[in-house]
Order: structure tokens, then C-alpha cells, then sequence
């Protein structure tokens, strides 16, 4: 008898310790991490969120050595059919609007331009976003779209390939 109730003892241990971890994993596929490096890159080419996320919280990390007026990256996420125009009026914004146009509906979520060694963490509603929709985000610092660019996936089922 003691030995049964050991048994369920320790099986009922291992479910809510298994409850706990399977919470713990899903709240972190709503917290993204990404690095930008000097050599004008993200770590990923590719993020996908969760569609029961109704936030999310994203931290881009500069791992270059090089200041922000001189290769500062950001991370923006638009829809992906507004990625060049948001880029092409960014240049005219400048540096002090993070070459971003002020107040433009077209900009999702952003972070600040950061340098090397610095971090930005942003929070935004997903509310706005529609599962399945194409969205890319990009770096707005002139001359850095074209290599720093990828996909945001908002609610879909399929696997998402990093560049890792």
C-alpha cells in the first residue's frame, strides 16, 4: 500500500512539474530575442509567434562593438508589402526619428537604434495582427533592409527555418 501511494505520489510530482514546464515554454514563444551584429546581419531570419499570444515582448541586442551614429541597427516590424516605402521614408526621417517617419500606421512595432553592446525591449498588441499575415521585419538604419530583413509569422502551424 505505502509503496502505491509513493507511486502516485511521485506521478503526480512529475505531472504538475511537467504542467509547469509546458506553461513555462508556450508563455516563452510570446518573448522574442534577436541579435544584430556589425557585419549587418540578425541572428534570425525568421520569428514566429504564437497565436494565443495577445502581446509580445521583443529584445533586439546589438553584439557589435560599433556606436549607433556610426552602424546602430533597430528592429521594425511592418507588413511586408510596406517594408521598401517604410525604408525609403525613413532616410528622409534621419537619425534623431530613427529613420522612421513619426506617426506612420504602417510601422507595427518598433525598437529604438541601438549600438554595440546595447539592448532594446519593446512590447506591442497583436490584435492588429492577422494570423497568417505577411509581415517582414527590417532594420531602418540606411542601407541595412536588404541584408537585415525577415519573416514575422502570427499565428501559423508550420515550422520556421532560422538561419542558426
Amino acid at each position: 500500500m505505502k509503496i502505491q501511494i509513493k507511486s502516485r505520489t511521485r506521478l503526480l510530482a512529475w505531472a504538475v512539474a511537467l504542467a509547469a514546464c509546458s506553461g513555462a515554454a508556450h508563455a516563452a514563444n510570446c518573448q522574442l530575442n534577436i541579435e544584430a551584429n556589425d557585419m549587418m546581419q540578425y541572428n534570425s531570419r525568421a520569428l514566429q509567434v504564437d497565436p494565443t499570444c495577445s502581446a509580445v515582448e521583443l529584445t533586439l541586442k546589438h553584439v557589435g562593438k560599433q556606436e549607433a551614429h556610426v552602424l546602430g541597427h533597430d528592429w521594425v516590424l511592418a507588413r511586408s508589402s510596406d517594408v521598401s516605402a517604410l525604408a525609403n521614408a525613413g532616410m528622409a526621417a534621419g537619425f534623431d526619428h530613427g529613420y522612421l517617419p513619426t506617426g506612420d500606421h504602417r510601422i507595427i512595432a518598433a525598437t529604438k537604434i541601438v549600438g554595440g553592446g546595447q539592448a532594446a525591449t519593446i512590447s506591442f498588441s497583436t490584435a492588429g495582427l492577422e494570423p497568417g499575415g505577411d509581415y517582414s521585419f527590417f532594420c531602418s538604419y540606411p542601407g541595412h533592409m536588404s541584408l537585415m530583413r525577415g519573416r514575422f509569422q502570427f499565428g501559423t502551424k508550420e515550422r520556421v527555418a532560422s538561419n542558426r
